[in-house]
């Protein structure tokens, strides 16, 4: 069975880049490598709602529990796949996996709450929907402000035309999503992480960079 290494980090700090970096890196040094990105839009039923949810079409509130636990059908909807790509490859890498729905929906609830929606989610996403945990997590660490410059580069998504979606839009957001991206890498919650600086003296690090750092620690 291959390894799962999560990429992860708030929005904007280049975990696509550093996911596809690392899968071509591994498959030229001969190790069967893949990457599966979350959330699944277009291809699951909570994907579809959750590109809905982002571009700021739904008819009703969505309140936190109620956005975890989409994130995480998603997650459960694509399990047979990721299942799939570990039997047959040696290294399967996420784009955002578990620790996302993880950072950001707890991010939305006052601190002394943050902790409970964070087990709350690790609970239903390994429990209840029995996805597996990677074997080890990275977290790409940058500035907002910095980050906010590489959303506006993002290339058209498919769920909203705007510049920002939903949560990218909220400034104290992101701050707080940080702030919990930290809490569960220190207390290593879904297994063991390493934290990496995706940003050096005000500018962000080369791709290369990045992905090196990471194999180094893989």
């Amino acid at each position: 069975m291959g390894d799962l290494i999560a990429i992860e980090g708030a929005d904007g700090v280049g975990k696509n880049t550093a996911a596809r970096g690392l899968c071509e890196a591994l498959n030229a040094a001969g190790r069967s490598a893949v990457v599966i990105g979350f959330p699944r839009y277009g291809e699951t039923a909570a994907g579809v709602t959750i590109g809905r949810f982002l571009a700021g079409e739904m008819p009703v509130p969505v309140t936190p529990r109620a956005a975890a636990v989409l994130y995480a059908l998603d997650r459960l909807e694509w399990r047979d796949a990721i299942l799939a790509a570990q039997a047959s490859h040696d290294v399967v890498i996420f784009d955002r996996y578990i620790a996302s729905n993880m950072a950001y929906q707890a991010a939305k609830l006052d601190a002394g709450e943050a902790r409970a929606m964070m087990e709350w989610i690790l609970a239903l996403e390994t429990g209840q929907f029995a996805l597996p945990r990677p074997k080890l997590s990275f977290y790409l660490d940058t500035p907002w402000d910095l980050a906010r410059e590489l959303i506006l580069k993002k290339a058209q998504r498919s769920y909203t035309d705007k510049a920002f979606d939903a949560y990218e839009a909220d400034i104290a957001l992101q701050q707080r999503v940080r702030a919990n991206y930290e809490a569960i890498v220190a207390a290593d919650l879904l297994g063991p992480w390493r934290t990496v600086h995706a940003s050096e003296g005000g500018a962000m690090r080369a791709p290369d960079a990045i992905v090196g750092e990471i194999i180094s620690h893989i």
